[in-house]
């Protein structure tokens, strides 16, 4: 089939203006001319189509689409099977599945909202556990004639006893008991995190047990292939509006996007890119730290997401972003949080997906988790072997744990919904995290964990506290393997 484009004579300039109006789109003056000039204007629904999302169509954003649309200067369109094949394919590319806490938080804050919260972690991960763990509620173990019993409860409390073993107290809606951990089982003990759920195996005796086995819910091995014919790239802590913003970088990295700058093989990667994740902090916020005014650019917050916006308007309509926030965005510091609220999402342009945090998003088929990662702080507190150095590790902890952040009353406030949904109650392909601005990658079990750097130089905050960022590196997932690209060369 073949659509024939050509007017014979060229239309008036408003008229190319209103028509592309009509569909909700403003148009560059140039990118104007070269529909006019080359008569197709009968294509307008089509180019329209294959921008998707635009909101201010650009020269190059109409030369893309007639390269995609396969229009030559003959005013002819399509190959095969025409043009409405073509457009359909493009715009149905992104397959979207989204779960989060946006528009289902119940919460108030009272007692009863803690005790739903803690009840639903317990319930999800004692599921997880079905199988592997005949497990006795702690009431009935006295009623119980067996040398070995197994338990599954919520760690409240864990104590070195003087001769270096472990008491840990354990709990679930039944009682209480006291565990003691031994031997070879001292180290395992010693990083436990409270609240976090666990089971144990061991021998009953006044009342007490002497666990010979700590099981954790842990993830299954994860052998699903995901040689997807796309890429994904994994970002974090942007920082729009701070003083220490890469600019840069983020050009260079943006030029990649465009296939701008490269080597060939670069450019192929780039072209293959469909999903843009991005793990929270995109702006730097205000009023985050103590004399944090002193390092920002742009003093406040709508004027942060506004370039915010602006920037991730420069990346290539063909790629759909993923946007979730994290503990400098403009929603609740308690964790899950909602996407950004209509106020600021407004401000982006339209291919752009807000999802809170954490979010579970199938793209494609390809299963992420996305979480910025505020509780590694947590984490790396309670675990001396884990590192700043290496976030991948503590993500790692964090599926062995199956819950993004164990710990309650740390670092990283959390919301008492009625559904703890920082339970990891899935298998993910990919987690991915940021905060720490520092890089890791790893696979464990199959599942591939990343933590994605960030935008920012070091702060003076920063180098109070010791850390030292790993700025502009980038994963990118291309056909089951993992690249890493670097766009931030120190001085």
């Amino acid at each position: 089939m073949v659509l024939d484009t050509s007017l014979g004579n060229s239309g008036s300039y408003r008229s190319i203006i209103a028509e592309f109006a009509e569909r909700g789109y403003n148009i560059h003056p140039e990118a104007v001319e070269i529909i006019r000039k080359r008569n197709f204007e009968n294509a307008i629904d089509e180019i329209c189509k294959v921008l998707g999302n635009c909101v201010i169509i650009t020269p190059e954003d109409v030369l893309k689409a007639l390269e995609i649309l396969n229009i030559k200067n003959d005013g002819k369109v399509g190959v095969e099977d025409g043009v409405k094949t073509k457009v359909e394919k493009i715009v149905e590319k992104f397959e979207l599945k989204v779960r989060d806490i946006t528009g289902r938080s119940s919460c108030e804050g009272v007692v009863d909202d803690f005790i739903q919260n803690f009840s639903s972690r317990y319930e999800k991960i004692r599921k997880i556990f079905r199988g592997r763990i005949n497990s006795i509620p702690i009431a009935s173990l006295k009623k119980v004639n067996q040398k070995e019993v197994s338990i599954i409860g919520i760690v409240t409390d864990v104590r070195e006893t003087s001769k270096g073993n472990y008491i840990i107290e354990i709990e679930d809606k039944t009682g209480k008991i006291s565990v003691l951990a031994t031997a070879k089982l001292r180290e395992v003990a010693s990083e436990l995190l409270g609240d976090e759920v666990i089971a144990v195996s061991g021998s009953f005796r006044n009342n007490m047990i002497i666990a010979n086995r700590i099981v954790f819910p842990d993830v299954p091995q994860n052998d699903r292939k995901v040689e997807k014919d796309f890429g994904m790239v994994f970002i974090s802590d942007i920082h729009f509006g701070s003083n220490t913003f890469l600019e840069k970088s983020w050009n260079a990295f943006v030029k990649w996007l465009n296939c701008e700058v490269g080597n060939e093989y670069m450019q192929e990667i780039a072209e293959k890119v469909r999903y843009l994740f991005i793990a929270g902090d995109v702006v730097d916020g205000v009023g985050i730290y103590p004399g944090q005014e002193k390092e920002l650019e742009i003093f406040d917050i709508y004027g942060q997401y506004e370039e915010a916006g602006e920037q991730l308007e420069k990346i290539p309509k063909r790629i759909k972003i993923i946007l979730s926030p994290g503990n400098h965005d403009a929603v609740r510091q308690a964790e899950p949080q909602p996407a950004l609220p209509k106020e600021f999402a407004d401000l982006f342009p339209r291919n752009v997906k807000h999802v809170g945090n954490p979010a579970w998003v199938d793209a494609d088929g390809v299963k992420v988790l996305i979480y910025h990662g505020r509780s590694i702080d947590d984490m790396i507190m309670k675990i001396p072997r884990l590192d700043y150095s290496d976030p991948s590790g503590v993500i790692e902890e964090m599926l062995k744990r199956r819950h993004l952040c164990p710990i309650y009353g740390g670092r990283t406030p959390l919301a008492p919904e009625k559904e703890d949904l920082l339970v990891i109650d899935e298998v993910p392909d990919i987690v991915h995290t940021g905060h720490v601005h520092t890089y890791g990658a790893r696979y464990y079990r199959g599942i591939l964990a990343l933590n994605s750097s960030t935008w920012q130089a070091q702060t003076e905050f920063q180098k109070k506290v010791n850390l030292n960022p790993m700025p502009g590196n980038v994963p990118v997932y291309v056909n089951g393997k993992l690249h890493r690209l670097r766009f931030y060369r120190s001085s």
